[in-house]
């Protein structure tokens, strides 16, 4: 990998996480030029000093790596088919941060790699919080080699320790799929449970103070109870639009995940619609437990 005064990044998506990890390659001292196809997004990118390019195929022409911050898998796959792979040239390495199904960027990466290129899949957890301050975790998975050229640009977006590499093409995003089942199954499993108490007629309250209020697992209980009693249940998330990434992944390779079956199923069968903290159409797993009867 080239030194940060040679090397140019291109960065599409400059969202709600992908703004802020734009910015910090930006202020690292890597020429960066971004694109969003929302204006203002690449306004405020061009504001900080940063290059804000015309379109996604002259951010590919013009940078030596590419990376991407995109709402979805489908979003991801179809600006790669589209617009990635046709503007690609040999050597070309291009870094998929957002979370996109196991086969689909497998079959991705041999595309790249037809044309000379690389695809490193390099999923982040960590929210804005973590983008802003260059904390993010990173689950990173493709070519070793390739990895360790890059590992210096995936450092500045997160914690070094924690950015880790977990094997061949793919690899990451499976790992990110360890990461969001254990937040979604876990925080669906504590909203069940307040559920029970509720819908049978006790005071969520007295359930807090009986249940939560300590550590381990009961500061995880009391986190979830805290926000339901403030009126916020409908707003916590299970990763639902994801799901069907980890279904297909555990499909693919023979094997079932009985509980996250589950709880998409019961989701989907709802008509609870909300937008999650990626500001992604969701569904409320709590509305559907409560028939949205006992927090407005």
């Amino acid at each position: 990998m080239e030194s940060q005064q040679l090397c140019t990044i291109g960065f599409i998506g400059l969202g709600n996480m992908g703004g802020r990890m734009a910015k910090n390659l930006h202020n690292a001292g890597y020429r960066l030029i971004g694109y969003d196809i929302d204006a203002a997004k690449c306004t405020a990118l061009a504001a900080t000093g940063a290059t804000a390019g015309q379109d996604t195929a002259e951010v590919v022409k013009n940078s030596d790596v590419i990376m991407t911050s995109l709402r979805s898998s489908d979003v991801f796959c179809s600006v790669a088919e589209q617009h990635l792979i046709p503007n690609t040239r040999e050597g070309h390495v291009f870094i998929d941060l957002g979370t996109t199904e196991v086969e689909k960027t497998r079959e991705l990466a041999t595309a790249f790699g037809k044309k000379g290129a690389t695809l490193i899949d390099a999923p982040v957890s960590g929210g804005p919080h973590g983008s802003e301050t260059g904390t993010l975790r990173i689950f990173v998975g493709g070519e070793a080699a390739v990895v360790k050229e890059c590992r210096p640009i995936l450092e500045v977006l997160g914690e070094p320790k924690y950015v880790v590499y977990c094997g061949s093409s793919g690899s990451g995003q499976i790992v990110k799929g360890v990461n969001q089942l254990a937040m979604g199954l876990g925080a669906a499993a504590y909203m069940e449970a307040m559920a029970f108490g509720v819908c049978a007629g006790v005071d969520p309250n007295a359930i807090r103070e009986a249940v939560g209020m300590g550590d381990g697992w009961r500061g995880q209980f009391d986190g979830i109870a805290k926000r339901i009693i403030d009126g916020e249940g409908k707003r916590l998330v299970v990763k639902y639009p994801e799901l069907p990434y980890f279904l297909a992944a555990a499909e693919a390779s023979g094997f079932e995940i009985p509980l996250t079956e589950a709880l998409y199923e019961f989701c989907k069968k709802g008509n609870y619609e909300m937008f999650d903290n990626m500001n992604r159409p969701s569904r409320s797993f709590w509305r559907t437990l409560t028939k949205d009867s006992d927090d407005e």
